[in-house]
This record gives structure tokens, C-alpha cells and sequence, in this order.
């Protein structure tokens, strides 16, 4: 096993023993809302928004109080292997085409959290080793997606960040990766920078930054 892919398991471990504890979140999809927030959770967390993906949505409805927000959680097995960030990708895609065809004034806001980072980084078209498996956003409704927001992506390991990897999505991406997270930075070591989103302030920051966005 080579270094990436050991560092990347002793996470996973991490991740998953801290998430058995953890309440499932709960998302919910108001028809034709102003704004469509979707968050794909991480490797191991119970189907839901989870920990990360709870903050964000919750900061970002506060901070878009004077519109309707409906919220969507990527519906996929977040599991170990990572070889569902693939099918992960397709559903994502398939809420976003869904409700942008039923509502054609709603905008959309897409996030995640470690292996749900690498779903929305299929879904924006950036390749990454599930892109196979996975799908895109359709060109006609790239105009709809305001704000685009990741905590602790893996495409960090390979030196890149959906920033400067997608020439149409990165002006409105936003990434965060905590100093010694393994999951997203080359070389880091401290397993549980990968866990504190959520409390570390990224969530609210994220958040703000796509608030800003939605109201540009």
C-alpha cells in the first residue's frame, strides 16, 4: 500500500469510528425554492447532510434568510472504497436537471465533504479515478449553479483544486482544507484537521462565501 492510500485509510478510520455516534442528518427539498442547496456527505457518515454538510446548509439558510432554501442530501453509499463518488455524481446530477427543468427560476448551491467533494468535483466535469462511473452537469444549466463549496477534497492529493482545474466552475468554487488534512494536502498528518470542519469555521466562511455569491 503506498503512502497516499494509507494515509488516506487511517482517515477513513478516523472518520468512520467518530461517525457511529452521529445522528443522521435530515434534508428536505421545498419545490421550486429560490435557492437549491445539495451537500454530499462524507466516506462513513449516515445518510444525511452530516456533520460538515449540517453547519453549512444551516449558516447559509441563516445567511439567506430573505429567500426560500431548499435543501437536498446527495443520495449515495459514501462508502470506503470511494468507488461510489461515481454513482454519487449521477444523482447529484440528476436532482440538479431535475428541478431545474420543473423550476426555471431556482439557482442551485453544491457542496461536499471528503468523498463528497469528489462527487461534486465529477459532477463539475473535473476527472478525477471515478469520473468513469460518473456524470456531469449539462452545459444548459452550468449558468444556474451560483456557488460551489468543498471541504477536505481529495483532489488536493493530486496537487489541484476545482478552482483551477474547471475553467467554467472555478471563479465560483470555494475550497478549504484544514493544515495537516490527509485527505486533501500532499504530506499532511494530523487525521483529525480532516473531522473539524464543521467546528473550525470553515462551514460558516464557506457559507458566506456562497451567500455572497447567490446574491451577485
Amino acid at each position: 500500500m503506498n503512502k497516499r492510500l494509507a494515509s488516506y485509510s487511517i482517515t477513513a478510520l478516523a472518520v468512520s469510528t467518530f461517525f457511529v455516534a452521529q445522528p443522521a442528518g435530515v434534508a428536505n427539498a421545498a419545490p421550486c425554492s429560490d435557492v437549491d442547496v445539495s451537500f454530499a456527505r462524507g466516506t462513513g457518515e449516515f445518510p444525511g447532510l452530516g456533520i460538515t454538510g449540517t453547519p453549512f446548509v444551516d449558516r447559509l439558510k441563516s445567511e439567506l434568510s430573505d429567500r426560500s432554501v431548499g435543501t437536498y442530501a446527495v443520495n449515495y453509499a459514501a462508502d470506503f472504497t470511494q468507488a461510489s463518488a461515481g454513482p454519487g455524481s449521477r444523482d447529484l446530477v440528476a436532482h440538479l436537471t431535475s428541478v431545474a427543468a420543473a423550476c426555471p427560476s431556482t439557482t442551485f448551491v453544491i457542496a461536499g465533504y471528503s468523498q463528497g467533494a469528489t462527487v461534486v468535483t465529477n459532477a463539475v466535469g473535473v476527472r478525477t479515478s471515478s469520473s468513469l462511473t460518473g456524470a456531469v452537469i449539462p452545459a444548459e444549466i452550468a449558468d444556474r449553479i451560483d456557488a460551489i463549496v468543498v471541504f477536505g477534497n481529495p483532489l488536493g492529493l493530486r496537487g489541484s483544486r476545482i478552482e483551477t482545474a474547471s475553467v467554467t466552475y472555478g471563479p465560483r468554487t470555494q475550497s478549504f482544507c484544514a493544515v495537516g488534512d490527509p485527505v486533501c494536502q500532499i504530506g499532511g498528518f494530523d487525521v483529525l484537521a480532516h473531522l473539524r470542519y464543521g467546528t473550525n469555521g470553515s462551514t460558516t466562511d464557506g457559507a458566506q462565501f456562497a451567500a455572497d455569491r447567490v446574491r451577485s
